[in-house]
């Protein structure tokens, strides 16, 4: 279970006990004797975010939790007992709730790093310094998909500031210190190693960790992790843990992937993120295979957005990247973080192959959040024209023409073109790629297809050719595309 890391202060008792039943062997091990000067020389920059807000208790109601955090259950169970020992009290007034997480100082002004999680529902900000003073914070802004905010604070004197280290240089093994506010207990310092770099753990499009065995539990969120010359390559954000201990295993948004959005945050109070206006899926073997690609490699488009600057520049569906800006481009998420690193207006060459050649396009690149904001208020197009429903069985596949009682059937959005699937035999290939009833074959090969038996004269044609497998785009009755390799023969 990936888990977040701020706490509630009413349950710090309970919080301890499990603390200190799962203390990681690797967190207690001797670790180079660096480590204190390190401490010593950074802890005055390392801040406790203190938050609060105003919930409904009508009936008890237990304090706002992150959904699917590693407490979880145990609140809620927590706060039933207390109701049923107490009482249901109908019509309570609403209450303040407390927690707490951690932050880190990076210009001596008042400027403080946290985790957008630790102050997300909060009314109030409080920064608390390691001297114990306590200083009111206002929000500079936030950025939800690298969970990553940006407070001010005022002090009546120069605060003590840590920098940034180099994220990219960290090696596996690599000694780092965590400092932050575990279980409300300020100021506390726990060392360990670079596990792992590159974590994706299904948390946002920009998913690349540090894994840390540093013991980091719930109120570490928002702390920095340090290397050994004290500079911040990491910002502690989550952890795996089947009961909301340290089990050693710890993630830290990497410093280089913090820097752009800190920057941005601080000029502009929000993110300028760089868009494409594309969909995007991994290449597989099967896939490459049907390209033609050797080695897999590159990411393939599943889709283009009409308004965007992918659809400008040429860029079709089908096309697979393989170079941005110069850099190779290795997966799907290779290309995410590179496009919303490259700035709004940019024009950058883009390398493609289609249909088993390489292509130079060259894009202006867009911004991500007015690119999200056309998609909110995109309007819907009229209905296709009906068409005569017929059925016939190929590769496992039952299919139709997209009539309107099918579109009503399986609820196709009107902008879905296509054949459509109306049954998966269960022991073919196509159950195995998880295509269903409902889902709309939208291009073999590369080409586009309108009824069954378009498809099946496409599908002869390769096989002539000697193709053992095809490549077929897929839509969803959202209209969501994606490629599937199915094997001819």
């Amino acid at each position: 279970m990936v888990g977040f890391l701020n706490s509630p202060r009413s349950l710090f008792a309970a919080a301890w006990a499990v603390a200190v039943l799962l203390a990681p062997v690797g967190a207690q091990a001797r670790g180079p004797e660096s480590i204190a000067d390190v401490a010593e020389r950074v802890i005055d920059a390392v801040v406790n975010i203190s938050t609060s807000q105003t919930v409904d208790a009508r009936g008890g109601a237990m304090p706002q939790v992150p959904p699917g955090t590693p407490f979880e259950e145990f609140f809620e169970e927590f706060f039933k007992n207390r109701r049923g020992q107490q009482g249901e009290t109908p019509n309570r007034t609403p209450r303040r709730v407390s927690s707490l997480g951690s932050g880190f100082i990076i210009d001596a002004e008042g400027i403080v790093v946290t985790n957008n999680h630790v102050i997300s529902d909060a009314d109030e900000v409080h920064v608390i310094l390691n001297d114990g003073s306590r200083l009111k914070a206002e929000v500079i802004g936030r950025d939800q998909k690298t969970d990553l905010a940006l407070l001010r604070v005022k002090p009546e004197k120069p605060l003590k500031a840590v920098r940034f280290g180099d994220s990219d240089r960290l090696r596996l093994g690599e000694w780092v210190v965590a400092i932050g506010n575990p279980f409300s207990l300020g100021g506390t310092v726990t060392a360990g190693i670079v596990s792992a770099r590159n974590r994706d753990i299904n948390s946002g499009p920009y998913d690349n960790y540090i894994q840390t065995d540093a013991a980091i539990n719930r109120g570490n969120s928002g702390g920095p992790l340090f290397n050994l010359d004290g500079e911040v390559v990491g910002i502690n954000t989550a952890i795996i843990s089947p009961s909301g201990g340290s089990i050693g295993i710890g993630f830290a948004v990497p410093s280089k992937t913090a820097v752009a959005v800190i920057d941005q945050l601080r000029n502009f109070g929000e993110t300028r993120r760089g868009w494409l206006g594309v969909k995007i899926q991994p290449v597989t073997e099967d896939i490459a295979e049907a390209l033609s690609i050797k080695p897999a490699r590159g990411t393939l488009i599943a889709g283009v957005d009409d308004k965007g600057p992918a659809k400008t520049a040429g860029i079709e569906t089908g096309d697979v990247v393989l170079k941005f800006d110069g850099k190779d481009v290795k997966d799907a998420r290779d290309l995410q973080r590179i496009v919303a690193d490259t700035p709004v207006g940019k024009d950058v060459e883009v390398v493609v192959v289609r249909k088993g050649k390489e292509e130079r396009k060259t894009v202006k690149i867009g911004r991500l959040e007015d690119g999200e904001k056309q998609a909110a208020l995109q309007p819907k197009k009229d209905a296709a024209p009906p068409e005569k429903s017929v059925v016939q069985k190929s590769l496992g596949l039952q299919l139709s023409n997209l009539t309107d009682t099918l579109r009503q059937r399986y609820k196709i959005k009107d902008t879905v073109k296509g054949v459509v699937i109306t049954g998966v035999d269960a022991n073919s290939a196509a159950a195995d790629k998880r295509l269903s009833a409902g889902d709309v074959i939208v291009e073999i090969a590369q080409e586009a297809v309108s009824t069954p038996d378009e498809m099946q004269k496409k599908i002869d044609a390769l096989k002539k050719q000697g193709r053992k497998s095809a490549l077929f785009l897929v839509a969803n009755a959202e209209g969501e595309l994606r490629f599937i390799a199915l094997a001819l023969q």
